[in-house]
């Protein structure tokens, strides 16, 4: 017999002989064990685990630590009016919400009654199939708003009001508590950031399984910094489906961002099915399968003004302009693309597969002309602004063309790279005046790329500063967007070196972390619209969207609304909050802290 083993028959021969019994209490550990867990107290606007006291409410203490502690809760992005959150919370199940409103017109009734209905299912969703009954408690809200808009323009007012009060009932009344909620906006968009704003001060019970409402708070006076607040995605590199987008979507409105800007084709291919030019998809699509019909389109352009944001298309051109092309001389329309897929692809592009729109063949106008009407006409935004890409003209590619160059020197013209900005101008000029004849007026706001056109020593002898706006993707150090700014220029602001969330995966690019991209302040100029995440699809595809997007680009949603003061280590718990609403609503966001920092919070600086 070994050691152990005797001191263990001594010490079970000792208890018999003293206490006449031996027990082992397992089962009451395991109990324990399953049953209870720590407390949570918030102390310096930190949720503190205490294990000194056991709670038999897995997880719920931690959640209402997190509802309620703090200047901001678990609100996000922060924001910028007055905010009181109260201690305490009360439960309720989503059926017994009740809305009372007064409309304006049909078209805010409609955008009303869809935006509720969704708040109730987002809630019904987060109390699960199980969700209990609590008939002592009612909720009603009432909305208010003043303006009949119902067009999410860029200028459209979003700020709202929201206040959460509880409201005591005669004691013989079944319905014990009501809790009243005000909310109140200039226009219907403004409600909708303010259901944001109401369902970020519930959280799940457990292990009930109702939900609990903080019974006593304000959000006075909450609107955006900034009127632009956006993300870039590209669907030419990789096609991303339609469910992907949507699940983008709802993410973007849990973050109250506003302008989904859709890089829908490239040089890789067309996806967009279009009705007046089939040829373009037909040639440019990866496959049948993998386009956006006009039906696709219109359903995430309703899809997306229901949560609040507006559908910016981009039609890259002349450059990031190749496959979906290629039909032009089977049509009788020459070529409407050069360079078209030519190897060696250095010589000729800035990445494969190469192609750039031929600026010297009238025809290619003709065929833009036609595309920006059947895209005016789907997104039904022409007065408001589009995007027209106008960036990396690689110059080789057009001096390669014998086609191209004789069109220079019979103008007159020399094949400097001067040269060949002149020749970018022209197709510029004339592409916008094709836009113009679409929509019949010439008040569209025309964006662009910042690029050789856009160099602060020429931009004014090519582009009206009262027409275009500029959007910078230089890196953070670059003066660029001031001095576009001094010119009189209104610019959109993704900054290379903290919004290009594609970067850290290839190439010599480097990850930026979700600091980085929270600590990225904008110039606070009347001319900066605002700023746009990017994530261009090299090497993502809906396998990898939500990681790269999630949570990162709720950081810089954050700074876009509120552009604080303050940094990402005062923002870190509404932060790592945020992550996990994200996940909970089923988007794939990546993890940016061990478990335990999150559970532990400051502990990791």
């Amino acid at each position: 017999m070994g050691v152990l083993q005797l001191f263990v028959l001594v010490w079970i021969l000792a208890s018999v002989i003293v206490t006449g019994q031996v027990v082992i209490s397992i089962d009451t550990d395991t109990d324990i064990a399953n049953d209870w867990t720590p407390s949570w107290k918030c102390v310096d606007s930190r949720c503190v685990r205490d294990d000194r006291t056991l709670v038999s409410n897995p997880d719920q203490g931690l959640r209402i630590c997190h509802l309620t502690c703090g200047q901001y809760g678990s609100l996000w992005p922060k924001p910028t009016g007055q905010v009181s959150i109260g201690s305490e919370v009360i439960a309720f199940h989503p059926g017994q919400m009740a809305f009372s409103n007064k409309f304006i017109s049909q078209d805010t009734e409609t955008y009303i009654e869809s935006i509720t209905h969704l708040f109730v299912k987002k809630l019904s969703k987060q109390c699960g199939v199980n969700c209990t009954l609590v008939p002592s408690t009612k909720i009603k809200v009432y909305l208010s708003f003043d303006k009949d808009e119902a067009q999410l323009s860029m200028s459209v007012d979003e700020g709202y009001s929201l206040t959460v009060s509880r409201l005591e009932t005669h004691s013989e009344d079944p319905v014990s508590t009501v809790i009243s909620v005000e909310l109140s906006g200039n226009t219907v968009f403004g409600i909708r950031h303010g259901l944001e704003s109401l369902s970020q001060l519930i959280t799940r019970g457990s292990p009930d399984n109702h939900l609990l409402l903080v019974s006593n708070a304000s959000i006075l006076n909450d609107r955006p910094v900034y009127r632009h607040r956006g993300l870039t995605l590209d669907t030419a590199r990789h096609f991303i489906p339609i469910d992907a987008i949507r699940r983008t979507m709802d993410a973007m409105a849990t973050s109250k961002m506003n302008v989904f800007h859709w890089h829908v084709t490239d040089s890789h291919s067309f996806p967009l099915v279009l009705a007046s030019v089939p040829m373009m998809s037909r040639y440019g699509a990866y496959s049948p399968a993998k386009v956006y019909s006009p039906l696709d389109v219109q359903h995430l352009i309703q899809y997306a003004k229901l949560r609040g944001i507006r559908i910016l298309f981009e039609l890259d051109a002349p450059a990031h302009a190749g496959n979906g092309w290629q039909w032009g001389p089977q049509y009788g329309l020459g070529e409407l693309v050069v360079c078209l897929n030519e190897q060696p692809w250095r010589a000729n592009c800035i990445q494969p597969p190469c192609g750039q729109l031929n600026p010297v063949n009238p025809n290619v106008y003709r065929v833009l002309s036609d595309i920006y009407v059947e895209l005016m006409a789907v997104a039904k935004y022409g007065d408001e602004m589009f995007h027209m890409g106008a960036d990396e003209v690689f110059v080789k590619c057009w001096n390669n063309t014998p086609a191209i160059v004789d069109f220079m020197t019979s103008h007159g013209k020399n094949t400097t790279f001067e040269d060949y900005v002149q020749l970018w101008a022209h197709f510029q000029n004339k592409a916008a005046a094709s836009l113009d004849a679409a929509v019949e007026h010439n008040r569209t706001k025309l964006i662009v790329w910042s690029s050789h056109l856009t160099n602060p020593l020429i931009v004014g002898d090519y582009l009206d500063p009262k027409r275009y706006i500029i959007q910078t993707w230089v890196p953070r150090i670059d003066p660029l967007a001031d001095i576009l700014i001094s010119k009189g220029y209104q610019v959109i602001i993704s900054t290379k070196d903290a919004w290009y969330l594609d970067h850290g995966f290839w190439g010599v690019t480097n990850y930026y972390r979700w600091q980085k991209v929270y600590d990225n302040p904008l110039p606070t100029s009347p001319l900066v619209l605002g700023g746009e995440v990017a994530m261009w699809t090299e090497y993502v595809d809906e396998q990898s969207l939500d990681g790269r997007l999630w949570p990162r680009t709720a950081a810089a949603a954050e700074r876009l609304w509120s552009n604080p003061s303050s940094g990402s280590n005062d923002a870190e718990p509404r932060f790592l909050q945020q992550r996990e609403r994200l996940v909970e609503m089923g988007i794939r966001a990546e993890t940016v802290t061990p478990e335990w920092c999150y559970l532990n919070e400051a502990q990791c600086r």
